[in-house]
């Protein structure tokens, strides 16, 4: 009898030892995870936006954005013979006049458009069989960076309008027909130029940077959408990532691999910029905690930021700029650029000693494994870091050749390859 209730004793001490053990995981369990800090550098105030994020110390750096050119350069001003292409491959001027002239989109009937930046302007190009006319859709627009072509249906993206040329390619006085509504565009301009195109599943794919150099930058920025072609059935595919400008889908798995800038003012080696591959819808790219492979940020600092953080396939160089990316898919070049990524790094400001300049090729496997980089288009970066140009975009040709944008010169080069 004594034993029995010593027994039921230690069963209940237990018990409500156990009680309480499970009352303390669960009053765990329910506390918020700490907020993050943020560093009085992240809301300091200065005069421009790329400043931000720069500490007292580096009040006095040299470094800034590197000026572009807003008026047309002449071909004999194109510093062509200093570019490099492997051997058996050649290089040249494809078309020029285009000052600005960044992501390229072709139509069925050949026509290219090519969106700007800072000039405000979209151009189609012609191609009257070896000689190519340049001519301004629209001007006058607040940084139009994106197009993309549905047959021969040009949309255009700036950062407060999205515009349709319904047929433009067949008829040049087609008017644009607003859908700006239909977007619902948040207003901020930093980082919110865009990169667009139309994905395998018929999806108009839309990117909305960082409104900062590093931040919190709140729930419509630092994403991937997807819509409809008519703005409809807005889906968020993506987190944290700061700034896309270049994406491409994979040819055999059609997943969505992108290309986005890390933030500046952290030192002229980290962070690295980022290729990035995206396996399925809903993955969070890291900003503004955990950059690169797995670097955290300095000034907003939370408890283990890469945690649930999809990491890059590889590192493109710090501050490189990597813009726009495709997968080579055509039948010119030799076998061992197929499915490879041709990648174009405009080049760095943030970086006492320049970097980038240039367009890479990187081979990986589909899941993103092996990745490789090797030079491919050179010689825009001089040895005292003085440069040739800026290279900013790629497109595929349906012959195989490559065409690609130099936002610098106002020119598009195209590399061909013979056996």
């Amino acid at each position: 009898m004594v034993l029995s209730a010593l027994t039921s004793a230690r069963r209940r001490t237990a018990l409500f030892a156990l009680a309480a053990a499970s009352a303390i995981v669960a009053g765990c369990a329910s506390q918020p995870p700490a907020p993050p800090t943020v560093s009085p550098v992240v809301s300091a105030p200065v005069q421009l936006a790329w400043q931000q994020g720069r500490t007292p110390e580096q009040a006095s750096s040299t470094l800034a954005p590197l000026a572009g050119r807003l008026t047309a350069t002449p071909p004999e001003q194109i510093a062509l013979n200093r570019l490099k292409v492997p051997q058996g491959f050649k290089l040249e001027l494809w078309a020029h006049g285009l000052p600005g002239g960044r992501a390229m989109a072709r139509a069925d009937n050949g026509k290219i458009y090519v969106g700007t930046r800072g000039i405000g302007r979209v151009y189609e190009i012609s191609d009257n069989g070896g000689q190519r006319t340049v001519r301004t859709v629209i001007d006058k627009l607040t940084q139009p960076a994106g197009v993309a072509v549905r047959g021969n249906t040009l949309y255009v993206f700036a950062i407060d309008k999205v515009l349709r040329f319904d047929n433009i390619a067949t008829n040049p006085n087609a008017a644009p027909v607003d859908m700006t509504q239909a977007f619902n565009l948040p207003p901020e301009q930093h980082h919110n130029w865009k990169y667009v195109a139309f994905g395998p599943d018929g999806k108009l794919y839309v990117p909305f940077g960082a409104p900062c150099n590093i931040c919190l930058p709140g729930q419509e920025y630092a994403q991937i959408r997807r819509y409809n072609a008519d703005g409809s059935g807005m889906e968020v595919i993506a987190r944290g990532v700061r700034n896309t400008v270049g994406f491409d889908w994979h040819p055999v798995t059609k997943e969505l691999w992108f290309t986005d800038h890390g933030r500046d003012w952290m030192g002229d080696d980290t962070p690295d910029d980022e290729l990035n591959r995206m396996s399925k819808v809903g993955l969070n790219f890291g900003f503004p905690y955990c950059h690169a492979g797995g670097v955290p940020d300095r000034d907003i600092v939370k408890a283990k930021p890469c945690d649930g953080v999809t990491l890059p396939v590889t590192n493109m160089g710090p501050h490189a700029a990597v813009m726009g990316i495709k997968f080579y898919t055509g039948n010119m070049f030799p076998a061992e650029y197929r499915n490879a990524m041709f990648i174009a790094r405009k080049g760095s400001w943030n970086r006492s000693k320049k970097l980038g300049f240039d367009v890479v090729a990187v081979t990986a496997d589909a899941d993103g494994r092996n990745a490789k980089t090797t030079p491919f288009l050179t010689g825009f970066l001089n040895a005292d870091d003085t440069f040739n140009g800026r290279p900013a975009y790629i497109h595929q040709q349906p012959d195989g050749s490559l065409l690609v944008s130099d936002e610098q010169m106002g020119a598009v080069y195209r590399v061909s390859y013979s056996r």
